[in-house]
């Protein structure tokens, strides 16, 4: 993995990656119901994503404990290294397989309302997959 400046992923590729979220017609649809705020955490670098109705409202870059989240996704940056690249290996090319085989990738929280949500999260994951790696 090259290096990457300052805290992984960055906010460049953040807003890239909500913009496309928030452009997605499919997600559109199947996101109408999802309603959440859940945390994604690189390495020692965490993010609440705040979703409203399939759509990004809002990315928190460093949360504090005010900020409450139903549930978060937590793995070391090369794990999300291996997720976004180009030719992902076996395992990392879909959230699932990385949560069903890859122990460093973690679900935390409420289990339930993320599987709930899982058919807008799936997509939401495959949408971050496309964004691509952030030193692209």
């Amino acid at each position: 993995m090259s290096a990457v400046a300052g805290p992984y992923p960055g906010p460049d590729w953040l807003e890239r990656y909500r913009s496309r979220v928030n452009a997605d017609r499919e997600l559109g649809v199947i996101g109408r119901w999802f309603t959440a705020t859940f945390m994604l955490t690189f390495g020692d670098n965490r993010h609440a994503v705040k979703v409203v109705e399939g759509r990004i409202a809002e990315v928190v870059v460093a949360p504090r404990f005010d900020v409450r989240a139903t549930f978060g996704f937590r793995a070391p940056v090369e794990v999300w290294a291996k997720f976004l690249s180009p030719n992902p290996p076996p395992l990392y090319h879909d959230f699932f397989a990385m949560l069903m085989r890859v122990p460093a990738f973690v679900l935390e929280g409420d289990s339930l309302a993320a599987m709930q949500n899982a058919r807008a999260l799936h997509r939401m994951m495959n949408i971050m997959r496309e964004t691509g790696a952030p030193d692209a």
